[in-house]
């Protein structure tokens, strides 16, 4: 589903850039932008965001 309509991010590329290490919408605006032109996804993308850093592992497995 698109979530930022403006840059047309995916709820899955949120939860991509959750999985290499973003932990919060600056994180994710960052890495692709979401919520810096007219910011109405924020909510949305930070709802989505938390919901997957509660999922994924705190820490990275060892070779």
């Amino acid at each position: 589903m698109y979530v930022c309509l403006c840059h047309a991010i995916t709820d899955t590329q949120i939860k991509e850039a959750v999985s290499q290490g973003d932990m919060s919408l600056a994180d994710v605006k960052k890495r692709l932008g979401v919520a810096d032109q007219c910011g109405k996804c924020a909510k949305m993308a930070t709802q989505i965001i938390q919901k997957q850093v509660d999922i994924e592992p705190n820490f990275y497995e060892v070779a």
